[in-house]
Parts: structure tokens; sequence; C-alpha cells
């Protein structure tokens, strides 16, 4: 059993660095390592440009080429996600057996947890779409088309991939003129994928909300799946294991319907309800002369009267 040696910095700046790698509650988007293999071809080259494109800034393109062969021995990736800190890569390689070939895996805790291989079949870059951009860092929308994505095991996990490659910062809320750029995964079939991207265009419509086109702006490949190599139930669960600050505890009596509205449910005691205190309404407020008559009765002096048939007892004095 080895021991892992514990380490502690001497400087300040050391313990700054150790603690931003420590585990957040949060995280933060996800860098990305993007590199070469033992051979490239021009359509792999310009495929990882583009996807560096979309990335940026939270990705680093490696501009050597690396022998790695990743479905082999997986130790050198591990050490070079290590040394850039970066949870995904994506290594693009050509060979004659596998031509415009496209690994795209994930890391958990600098080890390999999954990565799947994919295949360009056809390939147009950024540069050959004429009209504007997106600007970096733009959050995209993602669109998973097709019901294969919920059906195949294999692109289940693909989807979960392209989530995690593509996601940014958490937001709660997003404003209309915010949604710039769209991402659309279309599956035809269970190995082919088509990769689209949009630009969003908000046009004047004439009312409040307004007209949505979409240009495409590139890159547009249409991916092969060839094969994978997925992480076990047991590391898989122990990787998407969620804090327990993060946890939604549930609360007693409070619940929340389809659409999201919360209900509450009270329980109160018996109530006595003539003298419950209602919402006084002006119009159920009594008038000036209303108050007089009511002042003028409590003010009159209240009169006996006695039955003149029943006689009257009398009071004699007692003689001692």
């Amino acid at each position: 059993m080895s021991i892992q040696r514990v380490v502690k910095p001497s400087t300040r700046k050391g313990k700054r660095v150790l603690e931003a790698r420590e585990p957040a509650t949060l995280e933060g988007p996800k860098q990305t390592l993007l590199f070469y293999g033992r051979k490239s071809s021009d359509v792999i080259r310009h495929g990882l440009k583009d996807l560096y494109s979309l990335k940026k800034p939270d990705a680093k393109l490696l501009s050597r080429k690396n022998d790695i062969t990743l479905f082999e021995n997986a130790n050198p990736i591990e050490e070079l996600c290590r040394k850039h800190e970066a949870s995904l890569f994506i290594a693009g390689s050509h060979s004659k057996k596998r031509p415009n070939n496209l690994i795209i895996g994930r890391m958990y805790n600098y080890n390999l947890l999954d990565m799947v291989e994919l295949g360009l079949d056809s390939f147009k870059s950024l540069s050959e779409f004429v009209g504007p951009k997106i600007t970096v860092g733009t959050k995209p929308c993602l669109i998973f088309n097709g019901p294969a994505w919920d059906q195949v095991e294999d692109l289940k996990h693909l989807k979960s991939i392209f989530v995690d490659l593509f996601h940014r910062e958490n937001v709660e809320n997003i404003r209309l003129q915010g949604l710039e750029h769209a991402l659309c995964f279309t599956a035809i079939s269970d190995n082919k994928i088509l990769l689209r991207s949009y630009k969003v265009l908000l046009k004047k419509s004439g009312c409040k909300t307004p007209r949505v086109e979409l240009k495409e702006m590139g890159p547009s490949v249409d991916l092969m799946f060839r094969r994978s190599k997925l992480a076990s139930e047991d590391l898989m669960k122990q990787a998407c294991k969620k804090p327990r600050i993060l946890k939604v505890r549930k609360r007693k009596n409070v619940s929340r319907d389809g659409l999201g509205t919360l209900h509450g449910r009270i329980h109160v005691g018996k109530q006595n309800i003539p003298s419950l205190q209602t919402r006084k309404m002006k119009g159920l407020k009594k008038t000036a002369e209303e108050k007089r008559a009511e002042k003028k009765q409590s003010k009159r002096p209240l009169t006996v009267q006695n039955d003149t048939n029943k006689p009257v007892a009398s009071k004699k004095r007692r003689v001692e």
C-alpha cells in the first residue's frame, strides 16, 4: 500500500496555489486540453483550432505532437492533464486504420474517467462561413435532436461528455440578448452525429417578442461513433457525488407543482370566529350618523317599569 505524501506550502504564493487546486463546492468552467497525436491531417488541425475557438478562454491548445496511444496506455495523458490542470482533453490524430480521428475524454482526480473516439466524416471550417462570429466566452445553448440520445447507452454517455465540454458558469437567469450561440447535435443513427453551430439573430417583429433567426457560422462536422472506454458504475457514482451542502433538504409541508409554484400547508388550532380581526373595508365602515345614534343610545338613562297588577310587599320596621 502506497502512502501519499502530503505537500505543505512554504510560501504564501504556494499556499494560494494549493488552495486553488482543492475541490470546490461550486466548480467553475472546466479547463480543456487540446493536443495532436503522432500524425495529424489538415482536417484534424482545422478541427482542433475551431473547437479551441468555441471553448476559449477555458482551453489550451498544444502545438507539438505527442506520441500517446490513449486506448493502450493512459498514463501519459494523466500526467499531461495534471501538468496543465485540465479535467477534459481532446486528442486529434490521423492514421490509415482510423483517419481523422478525434478522442474526447474526462478526468477525475487527474485519473482517466472515460473517453469516446469519434471520426470526422465531413468537415467545414469556421473560416469557410461568411458572416459575424460570436464573442469569446459566450455561453452556448445546447440542443440535442433525436430519440437516440435517450435510448442508446453510448450516446447517453456522449451527451454527458458534450454537456461537460461546452458547459460554462452556472447561471440561474439569462436575458434574451444573452442567447447568441446555439450548438445543435443531431443523432441520425446509432453511430452518426451531426454537429452544427449557429449564431442567434434577434429581428424586429412588431411586438414585444423578437423574431428569432439562426444563421450557420461553423464549424459543420459529421461525426462517426467508433469506440469508447467508459467508467465503471462505482467510479462514475463517486465522480458524480454532490457535497452535502448542495443537497436540497426536504422541507415539511412545503411542495412545488409542475410549474414550479411553491405551495405551503399551515396547521392552526381552533379559532374563535367572531373575535377574528378581518380586513377593514371602506364600504363596511359606519357613517357619522350611525356613530352619533349609537352614542346617544349609550347615554340614555335606563327606566325600570313595575307591573301594577302585582302587589308590592310593604316593608315594616322592626320594633325591638
